[in-house]
């Protein structure tokens, strides 16, 4: 890679708020003539004799998000297809015959990778509620694995990072905090005590629906040694364009989190009292049960992913859900769109939620607006 390309050749100023470190991180050396972005690079083979020398070994664009995401989170990245790659890849940590401790209220691909495993007699899981920190270190004992989630998907579940990762290690185990909802804007899970963090950057980081990737950042060399060769034999990389556009999307993350946030606060105030909801879980309202953990571990704010519980049949909330003309009924989340689901149609959310939980990733779109969708979607449903 010749040094016009080289993103570590900018430095950047340790005074610098995240939200500079975003725009700026990954950027060619500022010579003449040189592109203020890494180009996309578009190729499977490389001239011999030099450190990449074939699509899997690396690329430029890889390079330059890495260095992005390794200086947000505080490590150093790796870059895979998927966040289901980069989860794939950090499961293999776990010697064989090893014990996982995963949250009670985890995502379910998540959940589907450790079970497969245990099932094939490859490791153990156990289980315990992330919001009870006692109980998952209970779990942790003996265990080599403690897997969480910064802000549990689909509950809104905050989990103690701190105390966790403090008394995983004391246990001997390794700390991985999927940080897919937090960001590193609003949560640095490395400087808690954690040992990996992982992103489906496909989601707030990319922003815009129109990617697969993932990442995973680790402070221990060996272990980004092993994660870069896991990708590179089992061809867990990202395309080009991809990690262009994840990039590119990053960039803006600062002002698409900070719109959305508000517009989450503010949105999960009002379905609080609305007669046709029965429970929100937003950890950002005072009122929440995990209001508290909440200030102290995600002090910046709690993201603009919350879920709602609809008052009334499942009938009548998917009703509410075929009225909806602005946010739409579709998976996924982080988008610059509003998206809303019903999360046990899902089987492997089924046992963990209520059948009339909403989740709603909240876009940058006018709040009036998609609180006059949200209004009145549920009233019309009653008829």
């Amino acid at each position: 890679m010749t040094a016009p390309l080289d993103p570590a050749a900018v430095a950047l100023d340790p005074a610098w708020a995240a939200e500079t470190v975003a725009v700026q991180a990954g950027r060619p050396a500022r010579l003449p003539g040189a592109p203020m972005s890494t180009p996309i690079t578009m190729s499977s083979t490389y001239v011999h004799d030099a450190a990449i020398e074939y699509g899997r070994d690396g690329n430029a664009g890889w390079v330059a998000l890495e260095t992005a995401l390794g200086a947000l989170d505080g490590g150093r990245a790796v870059a895979f297809a998927s966040g289901l790659a980069a989860a794939t890849a950090i499961a293999d940590l776990v010697p064989v015959g090893g014990t996982v401790v995963l949250s009670t209220v985890t995502y379910y691909g998540v959940r589907n990778i450790f079970e497969r495993l245990q099932a094939g007699g490859r490791l153990h899981v156990r289980m315990a509620p992330a919001d009870d920190s006692h109980a998952v270190l209970a779990a942790a004992d003996g265990a080599d694995m403690v897997w969480v989630e910064s802000i549990a998907n689909p509950l809104i579940v905050v989990a103690d990072v701190p105390a966790i990762a403090a008394g995983a290690r004391e246990r001997g185990a390794l700390t991985v905090v999927d940080s897919t909802f937090a960001t590193p804007l609003r949560q640095r899970p490395l400087d808690l005590g954690a040992d990996i963090v992982m992103h489906s950057a496909t989601k707030l980081i990319a922003g815009h629906s129109d990617l697969l990737l993932g990442a995973a950042i680790v402070r221990d060399g060996t272990h980004a040694d092993f994660l870069v060769a896991h990708r590179h034999d089992h061809g867990a990389v990202p395309g080009g364009l991809e990690a262009f556009l994840a990039l590119r999307g990053l960039r803006t993350l600062a002002v698409r989190l900070d719109r959305a946030e508000a517009s989450a606060v503010e949105l999960a105030r009002r379905l609080a009292s609305h007669p046709h909801v029965s429970r929100v879980h937003y950890p950002g309202l005072p009122d929440d049960p995990q209001h508290e953990v909440a200030r102290r571990v995600l002090p910046h704010g709690a993201g603009p992913m919350l879920s709602f519980e609809v008052a009334g049949t499942v009938e009548q909330t998917e009703a509410f859900l075929a009225r909806l003309r602005l946010l739409t009924h579709a998976t996924s989340l982080g988008g610059v769109e509003s998206l809303i689901e019903r999360r046990a149609r899902y089987a492997g959310d089924a046992s963990v939620v209520g059948p009339t939980l909403c989740r709603v990733s909240v876009g940058i779109e006018s709040l009036e607006d998609l609180w006059a969708d949200l209004d009145g979607a549920l009233r019309a449903a009653r008829g």
